[in-house]
């Protein structure tokens, strides 16, 4: 294993699997290690498994361990491995603990459970996290997590808790939390990333804040037309990065807009029509239909065409 922090290692394209299920409709870790090892070999540069993308709600503890661990084995190492933890705060410490004991080397802190709390609610949640793991964490600010400044500057505070994802897209907000943090904190390197669904529709924009990390959905069925568009927009070639928003990313996110929990569902179907059967998603999300399904297919024959004719 490197020695090198988490911080360190979160340098490039972002991949969040997908949790693989059997006919059955129970875990396939078989499945899900081929397709952490092919976005691995493809170029991804950190692996964060039991996420948003991978159904972390629909999982039982044991579950989520088998496939911590399992993304911990096809990496040995090679990039670093983030996975989810939510619920309130006990039942996040616990999910901490159990990512900790499969070899994580991070966690991404998702919303608490259904409550809204204030902003000292929020600071007492992530603290207790913070408080119970050794593992490095990454805040996600989305749905009822939505933060002042001022919070992130206290939460920067925290040694172990190293960066900010953005689920929330207010670029001025954004923008006052960066400026904060950077006032407050000069001396702390802390990291932000765009967590919008389709990040990319929304990167130049991110960019333009500074904030260049993201997690790409896209990866999973279709990594060469992610990792295209990530170099395109981190050299600077934005001619390369609008004919892919054109031609293939904002057809495809208002494809993901036709259905609820598309975000999930249409990705596993995009992995599949990719080749491998990683399975349905788990209730209370449901498929796309079969039309959808076959717009996909165009779109995802379309964006290679692009990649062809660059």
């Amino acid at each position: 294993m490197t020695s090198a922090s988490l911080a360190e290692r979160l340098d490039g394209l972002l991949f969040f699997p997908v949790t693989a299920y059997g006919p059955d409709g129970e875990l396939d870790l078989d499945t899900f290690r081929a397709h952490v090892r092919e976005g691995i070999e493809a170029g991804a540069a950190a692996v964060f498994a039991c996420c948003g993308t991978g159904e972390f709600h629909a999982l039982t503890p044991e579950e989520f361990r088998a496939c911590v661990a399992a993304a911990v084995e096809v990496s040995a190492g090679r990039v670093p491995v983030v996975a989810g933890a939510g619920y309130g705060t006990a039942l996040a410490v616990q999910f901490a603990r159990l990512a900790e004991d499969a070899g994580a080397d991070g966690l991404l802190a998702m919303p608490p459970y259904l409550v809204v709390p204030d902003q000292a609610g929020l600071l007492r949640h992530y603290s207790g996290l913070a408080a119970g793991t050794g593992l490095d964490i990454i805040v996600y600010q989305r749905d009822n997590a939505v933060f002042e400044p001022e919070t992130v500057v206290e939460l920067a505070r925290i040694p172990n808790i190293i960066g900010l994802k953005d689920g929330l897209g207010d670029l001025d907000l954004m923008q006052r939390i960066v400026s904060a943090v950077r006032t407050e904190l000069p001396e702390r390197d802390f990291l932000y990333f765009n967590g919008l669904p389709t990040a990319e529709l929304t990167g130049l924009a991110y960019r333009g804040i500074g904030v260049l990390l993201y997690s790409s959905a896209v990866f999973c069925f279709a990594p060469e037309i992610a990792l295209a568009f990530h170099k395109a927009l981190n050299t600077g070639d934005d001619k390369t990065v609008n004919r892919l928003i054109d031609g293939f990313y904002r057809p495809l996110v208002a494809l993901r807009n036709q259905g609820r929990g598309y975000a999930v569902s249409l990705v596993k179907a995009g992995v599949r029509l990719r080749g491998l059967d990683v399975g349905e998603v788990r209730s209370p999300l449901v498929e796309p239909s079969p039309v959808h399904v076959k717009e996909l297919a165009e779109l995802i024959e379309r964006g290679m065409a692009l990649l062809s004719d660059s």
